[in-house]
C-alpha cells in the first residue's frame, strides 16, 4: 500500500493525513508551504533540512520508506526510544520491569507504596539503565514526541534534589483538591518555590506548580510505541 507514491512529496502529505495533522500547521514548522507541494512543484527536490524536520516531527515514519518509498511507511512494530541519556554511565540491567495500570492504582505515590499490585505485563529492554516501572500514558501534551497509548519506562525520585532540570518527568501532584499525574519536561521557574512544567507540543503552554504540590516523581528513561496490532 505505501508504495504507490512516486515521489517523496507525494510520501510527505500522505503522512499528514495519516497523522490527521492540518497542512498548514505542518507546512509552518518545516519551513514551507503547501504550494510547494502542488502541480509541477511536486516534481522539484526537497531539501535536507525540510526532511530532517519532517522525521523529528514524526518519529514514527521509517526513514528508508520517506526517501525512496521502499518498506514499509512506519517503523517496526515495536520502536523502543531512549529519552533520557544522562552524561555520566548509569548501571545497567536486563532485569524485567512491571507494566503497571496506573488508573488502577489511582495516582503515582500509591502505585510506588504498593509495587506488587496492579501489574499488568512484563517488559525486558536489553541494556536500560535500572527502572522502577512503566505504565501507558494518556493526552497530546508531548506529541508527537510521545502519543497517547505509548508506554513510558520510568525510575523513581526520592528527592526533589535530584530533578535534573530539563528532563522529562512524571509529576503526581494535588492543586486545590484536583490530581494531576502528567508528562512533562521539568524546569526552573521564575515564581519562588515552584517548577515549570513544559510540554513538547507547542499547543500547550507552560504552567508552574508549587513544589510543595508535588506527591511523587519519576524520571522518564524511555518510551515504546506500538504502531500496529498486526
Amino acid at each position: 500500500m505505501d508504495n504507490k507514491f512516486s515521489n517523496i512529496k507525494e510520501r510527505i502529505l500522505y503522512a499528514i493525513e495519516y497523522h490527521n495533522d492540518t497542512k498548514e500547521d505542518f507546512f509552518k514548522k518545516i519551513g514551507m508551504t503547501y504550494g510547494n507541494f502542488k502541480g509541477s512543484a511536486k516534481r522539484t527536490p526537497i531539501n535536507s533540512d525540510a526532511i530532517a524536520n519532517i522525521l523529528s516531527i514524526y518519529k514514527d515514519i521509517n526513514p528508508d520508506w520517506l526517501l525512496t518509498g521502499k518498506g514499509e511507511m512506519l517503523k517496526k512494530e515495536y520502536d523502543v526510544q531512549m529519552i533520557h541519556n544522562p552524561s555520566y554511565r548509569e548501571p545497567l540491567s536486563d532485569e524485567e520491569i512491571n507494566l503497571y495500570d496506573i488508573d488502577a492504582a489511582a495516582n503515582l505515590q500509591t502505585l510506588f507504596e504498593n509495587r506488587q499490585q496492579n501489574i499488568i505485563g512484563k517488559i525486558k529492554i536489553p541494556d536500560l539503565p535500572r527502572c522502577d516501572g512503566a505504565i501507558y500514558i494518556r493526552g497530546d501534551s508531548m506529541y508527537p514526541l510521545l502519543k497517547s497509548g505509548d508506554i513510558v519506562v520510568f525510575k523513581e525520585i526520592h528527592s526533589f534534589s535530584s530533578v535534573i532540570y530539563g528532563e522529562m518527568y512524571l509529576i503526581d501532584f494535588s492543586i486545590d483538591g484536583d490530581d494531576y499525574l502528567v508528562v512533562k519536561y521539568v524546569n526552573r521557574s521564575d515564581v519562588e518555590g515552584c517548577i515549570q512544567l513544559t510540554s513538547y507540543n507547542p499547543h500547550h503552554q507552560p504552567m508552574d506548580i508549587p513544589v510543595s504540590s508535588i506527591r511523587s516523581m519519576a524520571i522518564i528513561k524511555a518510551s515504546i510505541r506500538l504502531n500496529t496490532m498486526i
